[in-house]
This record gives C-alpha cells, structure tokens and sequence, in this order.
C-alpha cells in the first residue's frame, strides 16, 4: 500500500517527489539570501490551511505580523487564519536548549489531543545551529527539535547557507541535511531572464525523486512556481498577458478548480510583472493541480 502523500502546495514540485511529501518526515529547505526559503513555507503552511488542515509555524527570527506581512507582499492572506487554525510560536534570543527539551514536547503533547492535521514550518532553523559551537550537541539538539515536531506531521524548516566560492553546498547545513528525511537547495544567479533560480532535491528517504536542476520562478498571487517537466503551452499567436490570464482563469473554471486555485489565478493575473508570457508557469500550475486542458 503506497504512503499517503502530503501535496506541497508548490506548483511543479510535487512532480519531482511522487505527488509530496511523506507524512512525519522532516524536509530542510536549504538556500542563501534571495532565493525564496520563506515563500515556500508559506506556501505549504497556507495549502493545509485552505484545506482543512492546521498549522504552526514556529519563527527563530521575524515576528508573526513580519511574516504576515510578508505573505501578503506575495498575495497571502494569514491573517485571516491567525489564531483559528494558525498558530506562531515566536522564539527569537529564547534559550533554545530549554525550547527544545522541555517546551516543545509539552507542545506537542497538547497538540497530538486533536484530530486535526497539522503543518509544522520552522524558519529559519539557522540560529539553532549557532546557539552552541559544540557539534555533539548541535546534533542532539536539531536531532531532537525533528524527532519531537515530526509527531504533528510534515515539518519544513528553512536553514541560511552561506556557501564559500567552489562549494557546492554549504558545510555549515551539512549537520541538517544529515539529520533531515528529505533536503531541497535553491539557488539564486542574478542574471536577469525567466528562470534565474534553480531548485534541487538533495535527497528525498523514501521516494524516487527528481535528480535534475530545475528552474523556478515567483509569481504574486501564486508563489514559487517550479518548472519541473517541459510543459507541452498550447500554441498561441502573441497575444496581451490579460488575454492569456483571462483564458486560463475560464478553463480553470470549465475544470471545477477550486476556489483557492481560482483566486489565486486571478491574484497572479492582476500583479503579474514579468515581460515575458506566463503561458508556461500556468501549464505548471495546471498540471500541478491535476487541470487537464
């Protein structure tokens, strides 16, 4: 009996991982400044939440109103989930040795009461790594923040990388990606273009995973959106970006999409900013959600 899978909520990843995560593993999302870690959490806490599904997103860093509102500078709206079915912890200068062994497993406890599932984000994961220089007890300590939190379900956590020239990745994010079930590196080549940002997946226990290096681009309203197939775009006369949006917002909705794909759709068309067409992060988007057209 195959696992059940855990969608993403990130256009064209699931493609690369057998149709998502596996439920209670532990996925690091590894990158430097400027490639997006945040969205992507944010996308996976806000898919479980548009469907039914609780999260808590657990910050070393940024206060929740900061990431609410940088959510909303992409076209989320946690606001309207804070409190309800979105739950922060806020831990920034907090003795994280103590958080880790005695408050999060209380959490946890408290949690498990309910039969509701439960997203776990933890961005970034890098302050955890700093609190000591002992790398015995970096271990212990990232080994048990992921043993503890997995018992909720899928954890994604986000970890800085700052790489040295001729590093392929980052020997500070070795210990997390070790220790971590699943490990995806996005990367940033400030060459201007579609798709300057590449994603890859390290590794993935348990699942046959995409073994390329694959092209992602942000989109307002729909997030990061990951070019993992070449998608056969319709053949189109050029045409205005309105028109493109307009047609796919209509066979989305001959297709019975969802209304939260519907919405987003709609959010994408209205601050779309790139020159070029979005023909192909649609097709992405289509196949992503199962919308043959």
């Amino acid at each position: 009996m195959a696992d059940t899978r855990i969608r993403s909520g990130i256009p064209g990843l699931d493609n690369l991982i057998e149709g998502g995560f596996r439920d209670k593993t532990c996925v690091v999302i590894v990158g430097s400044s400027g490639t997006g870690k945040t969205t992507f959490t944010i996308q996976y806490i806000l898919h479980g939440l548009e469907n039914g599904e609780q999260g808590l997103y657990v910050s070393l860093e940024e206060s929740p109103e900061q990431i609410m509102r940088e959510a909303e500078l992409m076209g989320f709206d946690l606001r309207k989930h804070h409190e309800k079915d979105l739950f922060f912890i806020h831990l920034k200068g907090k003795n994280f040795k103590k958080m880790i062994e005695e408050q999060l497993p209380q959490l946890v406890k408290a949690r498990s009461d309910y039969q509701i599932k439960t997203r776990v984000v933890i961005d970034p994961m890098t302050p955890v790594i700093w609190a000591t220089q002992d790398k015995l007890e970096q271990r212990e300590l990232i080994g048990k923040l992921f043993y503890t939190l997995k018992e909720l379900g899928v954890v994604l956590c986000t970890v800085e990388e700052h790489a040295k020239p001729g590093e392929t990745v980052g020997e500070d994010v070795l210990l997390p990606i070790y220790l971590s079930d699943g490990a995806i590196h996005l990367e940033y080549y400030p060459i201007g273009g579609a798709f300057n940002r590449t994603l890859k997946v390290l590794k993935m226990r348990g699942i046959h995973h995409g073994e390329g290096v694959y092209p992602y681009i942000f989109a307002r309203g729909m997030g990061a959106v990951v070019r993992s197939s070449a998608p056969s775009v319709p053949a189109t006369a050029e045409r205005s970006h309105k028109k493109v949006f307009e047609e796919a917002y209509r066979t989305a909705e001959a297709l019975k999409a969802p209304l939260t794909v519907l919405a987003k759709i709609k959010a994408m068309s209205e601050q779309w900013d790139y020159d070029y067409s979005p023909e192909e992060a649609l097709q992405v988007v289509f196949d992503s959600y199962g919308l043959k057209r």
